[in-house]
C-alpha cells in the first residue's frame, strides 16, 4: 500500500505558484499623470502616510472600499484603493474607467 505524501517544499512551490497566477490576474491603473500620490494607512486622509507613489506609476487594486470623499482629477468619490496590504490611494487619482467599484468590496 502506498501513501501519497507532498513534501513541504512541494507544497511551498505550489503556494508560491499560486499567489503568482493571483498577482498576475490583478489589473493595474495608471495614477493621474503629473500628480505624485499619498498612499494612506486607510480609507481616509486622516490616515498616515505610508508612501508617496512616484510620476507615472501604475497600481493594482486587489478591493476596494468606501471611506473619505476626495476631489481629484477624475472626479469627486469616496472609494479608496487597497493597492497592497494595508495600503490605500483614493480612486479620484487612479484611471479605472469607472465611476464606482471595478474590484470586490474589502472585507
Amino acid at each position: 500500500m502506498s501513501i501519497d505524501e507532498t513534501s513541504p517544499s512541494t507544497a511551498a512551490a505550489a503556494a508560491d505558484e499560486e499567489a503568482a497566477a493571483v498577482t498576475l490576474s490583478v489589473t493595474r491603473y495608471p495614477v493621474a499623470p503629473g500628480h505624485r500620490v499619498n498612499v494612506r494607512s486607510g480609507p481616509g486622509t486622516t490616515y498616515r502616510i505610508v508612501r508617496t507613489l512616484p510620476y507615472g506609476a501604475s497600481v493594482p487594486i486587489y478591493c476596494q472600499r468606501p471611506g473619505e470623499w476626495v476631489t481629484g482629477p477624475y472626479g469627486t468619490t469616496n472609494v479608496w484603493d487597497n493597492i497592497a496590504d494595508g495600503e490605500y490611494v483614493s480612486d479620484a487619482y487612479v484611471r479605472t474607467g469607472s465611476d464606482g467599484y471595478v474590484a470586490p468590496r474589502c472585507g
